[in-house]
């Protein structure tokens, strides 16, 4: 007799954004840019900065510990942490290590995921196996980032896009139809130099020439991105919506990676759905990478804006290149 499936969703979500804001304003007085220009080009108004002395490990605490109480759940009870991240505090031991540590998650199996700007959705694919086969009862998930450490504020083309901040969310079973109904996972890596810190790492380790060339910061080709995330962010969450044969007109939530307000404007034309049904928070917190998609889906079920049984839609696409989507049906009560 074939066991019957176990429902994998999400229980409850949290973020956590640094105290710090960087405005266009302020950004006007570090590099050669101006508020209408980063607006126009991004959607972005300001960002958040982690302090100096806060890492990547400090935000998804926060954001952690805010999730783990929305679920009401204990750090006892979870059994695996992921972390998404491509800002680790240090190459070993890997940050989701010292989160289980320090959350006191001591049943806690805890590793690293790197797939940049879609991490989250990977991590949240990667779980939901995870509780689907029955091998783990609770997992908690989170995206965190200090970008502002990787950039060149040199850079015009590249500086104004990134902040810091971090979200979470706690999956385990739910009540039957509901939770992770399919994804797509995919990547390109002949585009792997389109988005890249060229010295960190066993290819071009860190030295006193590379951190003069500014190789050890973030180098982005903007145009190459921006085409083949117009071109992705639509088609991975029609691939998903195929695997269900489920027609785009039943997504009630879009809730994109926020990397630029053209790119989220396009993917919303490829689904049809309209902007207000689109979670939107780039022009309040930049390129957050790994960390955007489950500071919007946290920001948005703080807020009540998605009802029980809706239908929720994730797309992400990052350095890799990578992408991702999910589609959820939401499980949680109002």
């Amino acid at each position: 007799m074939t066991a019957k499936k176990i429902n994998a969703g999400i229980l409850g979500t949290g973020y956590y954004l640094p105290e710090k804001i960087l405005s266009n304003n302020d950004l006007e007085t570090i590099v050669d840019t101006s508020d209408e220009w980063i607006t126009e080009r991004t959607g972005i108004k300001e960002r958040r900065i982690a302090a100096d002395d806060e890492a990547t490990s400090d935000l998804a605490i926060r954001a952690a510990e805010m999730a783990l109480k929305d679920a009401k759940t204990s750090p006892e009870e979870i059994d695996l942490i992921i972390v998404a991240t491509l800002t680790s505090d240090r190459i070993i031991p890997s940050t989701a290590c010292m989160i289980q540590n320090r959350l006191g998650a001591s049943r806690a199996a805890a590793f690293d995921l790197s797939a940049a700007c879609a991490g989250f959705a990977y991590g949240l694919t990667v779980a939901a196996q995870f509780i689907e086969t029955g091998a783990y009862k609770k997992a908690l998930v989170i995206g965190a980032e200090t970008l502002s450490k990787y950039i060149n504020w040199e850079d015009r083309n590249t500086c104004v896009l990134f902040g810091d901040g971090a979200g979470a969310a706690v999956i385990g079973q739910v009540e039957d139809g509901f939770g992770l109904l399919s994804f797509d996972l995919g990547s390109d890596g002949a585009g792997g130099d389109a988005i890249q810190i060229p010295s960190s790492g066993s290819l071009m380790p860190v030295s006193k020439e590379s951190i003069d060339q500014r190789l050890n910061l973030i180098h982005m080709n903007g145009k190459d991105v921006f085409k083949f995330a117009v071109k992705v962010m639509g088609n991975t969450v029609k691939r998903s919506l195929e695997k269900l044969d489920m027609p785009k007109e039943k997504i009630d939530w879009l809730v994109p990676h926020q990397a630029n307000i053209r790119i989220i404007q396009s993917a919303a034309r490829r689904l049809a759905m309209p902007m207000d049904k689109v979670v939107v928070n780039i022009q309040k917190y930049g390129n957050m990478s790994a960390a955007c998609i489950p500071i919007a889906l946290a920001e948005a079920a703080a807020e009540k804006r998605f009802h029980k049984g809706d239908i929720i839609a994730l797309s992400g696409f990052g350095a890799g290149l990578t992408w991702a989507s999910c589609i959820i049906r939401w499980s949680k009560e109002d």
